[in-house]
């Protein structure tokens, strides 16, 4: 009798966030992205963007494990002001291109970003490890 209860609850749940709009098909493109983790988004992968990162300069600016500094803003969390979607592949793609000064959202940390981690140069595994690494500080 209580697996039957509990079975009708959950069914009704169901259907009641279907017809209120709370259906994946109605998710936010940040919820989208959070929903499955890269598969360039390895233990491996992530280790050396860890390393890369919070020894280099990316850490200068966003401060060690990217929690923000006076330069950069932090990428910790769910939500940091450059990305629109917080993919992998847009992180890459920040990474790749940098972020010059007329695209900065945020006026409290105006500095703008190098391509390839700037004085850096990274390569493009150096590139997917930093991404990885940021990927999993943006999805905690």
């Amino acid at each position: 009798m209580r697996r039957l209860v509990t079975l009708t609850v959950l069914s009704t749940l169901a259907v009641a966030c279907k017809s209120s709009g709370g259906g994946k098909a109605n998710l936010s493109p940040k919820a989208d992205a959070k929903a499955a983790k890269p598969a360039a988004v390895t233990a491996a992968a992530v280790a050396m963007g860890d390393s890369i990162f919070n020894n280099g300069s990316c850490a200068r600016c966003h401060g060690k494990g990217g929690v923000g500094a006076t330069n950069a803003p932090s990428l910790a969390g769910p939500k940091f002001l450059q990305m629109t979607t917080g993919s992998f592949e847009e992180i890459v793609a920040t990474i790749v291109s940098g972020v010059p000064k007329e695209k900065i959202k945020d006026p409290t940390h105006p500095n703008p970003m190098g391509a390839r981690g700037g004085r850096m140069a990274l390569t493009d595994p150096q590139i997917q490890a930093v991404a990885a690494y940021v990927w999993t500080l943006s999805h905690k």
